[in-house]
């Protein structure tokens, strides 16, 4: 096996977030498109709307998107727009992080290098944890 951690370095900001799937369930029968097209990118919608069960995944998106904005301490709004965080996958499925300008630039402020994430989710409830990081030189 030839896995490698993500590099070890500071801890700049922690952000985390729970969300109930039913919440999100409800909002998408509401508000239908609109919804899907103001919170996620067009990569977050493909993955999330190809699985037989669509809410947990949309919903692990959602709580990764708070949990960011919750690393860089300004919330989802001015700062930081739902859709400047996107959720994708590297090579082995791993939740990784692909930041707009907007975001990038936050990062950059912070002094952050990265965000790392995990994701998790049931039948019920999704969560994520987020981590800026300033990578050991």
């Amino acid at each position: 096996m030839n896995f490698q951690l993500p590099p070890g370095g500071i801890l700049l900001g922690l952000g985390c977030d729970l969300i109930e799937v039913e919440r999100i369930r409800g909002v998408l029968e509401r508000q239908g498109e609109r919804f899907l097209t103001r919170v996620f990118t067009d990569e977050e919608r493909a993955y999330c709307l190809a699985m037989k069960h669509p809410h947990p995944h949309l919903a692990a998106r959602w709580a990764a998107k708070e949990a960011v904005s919750k690393c860089f301490t300004t919330g989802i709004g001015a700062e930081l727009a739902w859709k400047s965080v996107s959720v994708y996958h590297g090579s082995r499925m791993e939740p990784l992080i692909r930041l707009d300008a907007q975001g990038t630039a936050l990062l950059r402020h912070f002094g952050g290098t990265g965000i790392l994430l995990t994701l998790s989710h049931t039948e019920t409830s999704a969560m994520a944890v987020a981590a800026m990081i300033k990578s050991s030189p």
